[in-house]
């Protein structure tokens, strides 16, 4: 006999009440981005990031698809395929001075959370910090180039070298 796991509803609550917190809508940045349609505080833990587990051996070097970056954990060898059972997070845009912050946990879950106030209406940025594992070329760095429009703007989504 299988058992079932049921939430309560406290549980289910919470869940509903995150998704509450957040719309997917057009970015003024680039294609998708996520935004608060409530006011979100500091250090408030706003979703998570998820979807299918895979290992980065699997991952197709020459993907056409420039629109799935897939979320790199800390293990080294294993990343996040938001594409699959991914959620609202996937569509959090790029910038290099963040409102927000990814977090791995001990268990490598990743979670986003609010690194200051965050406004009704406003777009949710982190900082994708990208790691590429060939030598990094201006083409490279093109590629990946970002469109944030910070003043603090590196020109780049890669990790600061």
């Amino acid at each position: 006999m299988t058992q079932r796991h049921r939430r309560s509803n406290t549980q289910k609550r919470t869940h509903r009440q995150r998704h509450q917190l957040l719309e997917v809508r057009k970015s003024g940045v680039h294609g998708r981005g996520v935004f608060a349609i409530k006011p979100i505080r500091k250090s408030a833990r706003i979703i998570e990031y998820t979807g299918r587990r895979i290992p980065w051996s699997t991952v197709a070097e020459d993907s056409e698809d420039d629109r799935t970056y897939y979320f790199g954990l800390d293990s080294g060898d294993r990343v996040i395929d938001p594409s699959i059972g991914g959620n609202e997070a996937q569509w959090i845009n790029h910038s290099c001075d963040p409102n927000c912050e990814a977090v791995e946990d001990k268990r490598g879950r990743v979670f986003i959370y609010a690194l200051r106030d965050l406004t009704s209406g406003e777009e949710l940025f982190y900082d994708y910090r990208l790691e590429v594992d060939v030598p990094r070329t201006k083409e490279i760095e093109e590629e990946n180039r970002c469109r944030c429009g910070s003043a603090k703007c590196r020109g780049t989504m890669l990790d600061p070298l």
